[in-house]
């Protein structure tokens, strides 16, 4: 474990993450959820962690692998069509990782995913994190769109609300 991403974890709080993620944001993030959603088949979450706990940090957790805990705990895998798409951030460590159902990983390419993750992060960086939010949103609808593109046909089976924790 590297003592200064322990330190970004142990000092980040979820007022920090209130403050660039008010209520808004979130409001702005849920609508671009809702209209993406209405353009292609896909189910879309929003979710961002502000540190991790302590458990996950002594056990040097990257990113990616809690990212796949968060899928598997809000149950976007739980989808008919297995077209759920999660879009996280690990605020502590400045990182945004996207991932996708097997039904929608086995035609949208990773690196189109990283695509996305890398202008979400630049926004970020800059500080302007709700363009950067729902801009991430429009790139994952636009991938959605392309490669699963018509009306949609299923109810909304995932809440387009953005998940902090």
């Amino acid at each position: 474990m590297k003592i200064s991403r322990l330190l970004r974890h142990l000092v980040a709080t979820r007022w920090q993450t209130r403050r660039k993620f008010p209520p808004a944001v979130l409001d702005e993030i849920e609508k671009a959820i809702h209209d993406v959603e209405s353009k292609h088949s896909g189910e879309v979450r929003f979710v961002v962690e502000t540190a991790l706990d302590w458990p996950e940090l002594w056990r040097n957790v990257p990113p990616r692998r809690r990212a796949t805990q968060v899928f598997g705990q809000l149950g976007v895998w739980d989808t008919g069509n297995n077209n759920g798409v999660l879009v996280y951030v690990l605020l502590a460590d400045r990182d945004v990782e996207i991932l996708a159902d097997r039904g929608i990983a086995a035609r949208v390419p990773q690196h189109e995913w990283e695509r996305v993750c890398r202008d979400i992060e630049g926004h970020y960086r800059a500080g302007r994190f709700g363009q950067g939010s729902v801009t991430g949103v429009r790139g994952v609808g636009a991938l959605l769109a392309k490669h699963f593109p018509g009306d949609r046909a299923d109810a909304n089976e995932l809440p387009n609300q953005p998940v902090l924790l």
